[in-house]
């Protein structure tokens, strides 16, 4: 009875200890102590505490998932669903923490949409219902993993070129397609009969607009996403000498503009400003970025351009991605630095890296790099992709950045081929650790309160920890959406600096509903002394203040 008594005041104190701590003042020092020490203490730059690591999946001619557009048959529908989940097993092993899920491929959906018809990447045919939600599988089983959902969707690409320039022909699209009952939202490019042709919604119509942002934002209000992803696609890349069919649309739809460069443009910058504008408005919390071709402009055609020498996303597919970060129009950029390290001028990945870097300082947009996993070991792209350090390499430099904030990977099932080892090479020197999603202090958050922890208990196959979290969600205190979980050698509480980077950092899980959260532990030693500590991590991972420590003996 007396030892019942002494662990409730214990836990009572403990208690009262988090409150205080998750006051304005104390929570400002214990949230030095949990997150900001990387400032004051040494860390190992191989071990960040905070990195975005994701794997692009991209479902657009089945090239990563699902590798075959299969019926509704019960045993293609569990096929499907078990490769997914192969998906999510790699993105473990290589302690990554999100995944970049392509779920609107061609102006359809990986979802039951009221706008839009079902992908034919799913069944093989167009419009044709899977007999499941692929969405709300792929949004939860991500999380039951705790790696956060990124939505990826095209804004205006309609259909893939077909044999014969028959990419173009309309008439084959799914029978409710919007661009059926609008012919006029569409246009060819090149055109139909060219191969290589292929549909797109017109940009620079109003209606347009306003429809694609509908149609995505669709999932956005139904379903559990934690962020919404644009790649490069906006008008189509230049094809031989034909020129985009919109002079008409010029002429009805200018707003003023003179220059037809400058209003297309302006037509992918209001796509931008009016989508981060309505996700936001719609769930706060949810990010919007963009992965745009590597280049912005060459310096010599502007000044403020990098050192190179390629294709210019501004000038070719109208993107002003600089605009977008200055004005801090989107979350994020994933430029995609698909080339090598070395005497390239044309587009050296060690002169863009820096370029990129200095285009987020200052500002609220977080800069990932896009990682060209498909040409490792690949002869057609040359020998410095035959080298099977170029990956690893290229990660190594970033850290001579502090603005680069993480790395996505094309694509998953590059990323699995591991040619030459090179996955292995990136994987051990880079993700051996686990790692916190980087926080983003300009969305909203309440703040978070120490979790307590209640048992550490060992058991045939490792310690298993036991927590509680205090006032979950209630008040002025925010909800805790997964937890962080550090253990020390030795019984002593952890110094603050054994928690700036993710040396001491074992895992991170997901909360679940239950009162008494737990996780087993099964890397501890037999016999080995630890000390655990556990914080508290909202949806867009600001961490709470730590918990007392659980010792082990």
């Amino acid at each position: 009875m007396k030892a019942t008594r002494l662990r409730a005041a214990g836990l009572a104190v403990a208690l009262l200890g988090a409150l205080v701590a998750a006051s304005p003042t104390a929570a400002s020092a214990a949230e030095t102590d949990a997150t900001a020490t990387a400032t004051t203490c040494t860390t190992n730059p191989a071990t960040p505490k905070r990195q975005f690591r994701a794997l692009w999946i991209a479902s657009v001619t089945n090239i990563d998932w699902p590798t075959k557009a299969s019926q509704t048959a019960p045993d293609q529908i569990a096929k499907q669903k078990a490769e997914y989940l192969a998906w999510l097993d790699l993105a473990q092993r290589l302690n990554h923490n999100a995944v970049v899920v392509q779920v609107r491929p061609t102006a359809d959906a990986f979802w039951p949409s009221p706008y839009e018809p079902w992908s034919e990447y799913l069944t093989g045919v167009r419009g044709q219902d899977p007999g499941w939600d692929p969405l709300a599988f792929v949004v939860e089983e991500a999380h039951k993993r705790n790696l956060e959902f990124h939505a990826w969707m095209n804004p205006y690409r309609v259909s893939m070129p077909a044999p014969g320039g028959a990419g173009a022909d309309i008439s084959k699209l799914a029978p409710n397609h919007p661009a059926r009952q609008h012919p006029d939202w569409v246009f060819a490019y090149p055109p139909a009969g060219v191969a290589g042709s292929r549909l797109y919604y017109n940009p620079g119509i109003p209606e347009v607009r306003e429809f694609v942002q509908t149609a995505m934002l669709d999932a956005v209000e139904r379903y559990d996403v934690d962020g919404v992803h644009f790649d490069d696609y906006f008008y189509p890349y230049p094809s031989g000498t034909h020129q985009v069919p919109d002079d008409a649309t010029f002429a009805a739809y200018n707003r003023g503009f003179t220059n037809k460069a400058d209003w297309r443009r302006d037509n992918i910058n209001l796509l931008v400003q009016e989508m981060n504008a309505k996700i936001k408005a719609i769930k706060p919390w949810v990010k919007f970025g963009v992965s745009p071709f590597g280049i912005w402009r060459n310096k010599s055609a502007d000044p403020l351009g990098s050192d190179t020498t390629g294709s210019q996303s501004y000038d070719i597919i109208s993107a002003d991605t600089r605009k977008w970060i200055k004005e801090e129009r989107i979350d994020y950029v994933v430029p995609q630095l698909y080339w090598y390290i070395g005497q390239y001028p044309a587009a050296d990945y060690a002169r863009l890296v820096p370029w990129w870097a200095e285009q987020v300082r200052g500002t609220n947009v977080q800069l990932y790099i896009g990682q060209a996993d498909y040409k490792s070991g690949d002869p057609a792209y040359g020998s410095f992709w035959m080298n099977p350090r170029e990956l690893s390499d290229h990660l190594t430099l970033n850290r001579s950045y502090p603005e680069v904030l993480g790395n996505v990977h094309f694509s998953a099932v590059q990323v699995r081929a591991n040619r030459l080892g090179a996955t292995d090479i990136y994987a051990a020197e880079h993700y051996s650790r686990p790692a916190l999603v980087p926080a983003m202090p300009h969305l909203p958050a309440k703040p978070l309160l120490a979790p307590v922890v209640t048992g550490a208990e060992r058991q045939d196959d490792g310690v298993r920890l036991s927590w509680r979290q205090p006032a979950d969600g209630k008040g002025p205190f925010g909800t805790a959406t997964s937890y962080a979980i550090y253990r020390v050698d030795g019984n002593g509480a952890a110094a603050p600096c054994d928690l700036a980077d993710a040396s001491h950092l074992v895992a991170t899980v997901r909360a679940t509903p239950d009162a008494v959260q737990s996780w087993v532990d099964t890397t501890a030693g037999a016999g080995q002394r630890y000390t655990y500590h556990v914080t508290a991590v909202d949806r867009l991972y600001n961490e709470s203040p730590v918990s007392p420590p659980r010792f082990v003996r």
